[in-house]
């Protein structure tokens, strides 16, 4: 049986991470399920969570004023859930419900946070992970809203 180190060590997004770093985000690492169709979080709630998708699908869910939920994007396995813990306010963007059977590795974003805080190398190897997710996330969900609204001007 692996040891969560070791799963954590092989995903994707921590690919190539220094043993050192490795370390200590495991120090603020669990494993957690969700059922289908449960939420994971909810749009303006505290952002406080990072999550590594080991095995499931999630949809990031933006629910607009007098529509339908419109799902932006599908987080899959070997992904990452939630970035907004790393910058302030610290809240969801959007809703994150499990679309079926998730299990993830949770990590605790105020442990993260205070880890950063104390190794500005260490918060500077996450940032520097994130930020095309981040940046990757946007363009998608520029697209669905284009996509709703339409090219008005």
């Amino acid at each position: 049986m692996k040891n969560l180190e070791h799963i954590i060590a092989e995903h994707p997004f921590f690919k190539d991470l220094s043993p050192e770093y490795l370390e200590l985000v495991t120090g603020c690492a669990a494993n957690v399920r969700f059922d289908a169709g449960q939420f994971i979080h909810r749009q303006h709630e505290e952002a406080d969570q990072f999550y590594l998708i080991r095995q499931g699908k999630v949809a990031l869910e933006l629910d607009p004023p007098g529509r339908e939920p419109l799902t932006i994007e599908t987080i899959n396995e070997g992904e990452i859930l939630g970035w907004a813990w790393l910058v302030p306010p610290y809240q969801w963007h959007c809703d994150a419900q499990a679309l079926e059977l998730t299990r993830a590795i949770r990590f605790d974003g105020k442990c993260l946070r205070t880890k950063c805080s104390s190794d500005h190398s260490l918060g500077y190897e996450l940032l520097s992970r994130l930020l095309p997710i981040i940046g990757q996330r946007m363009e998608a969900t520029q697209i669905q809203l284009m996509d709703i609204y339409g090219h008005q001007r």
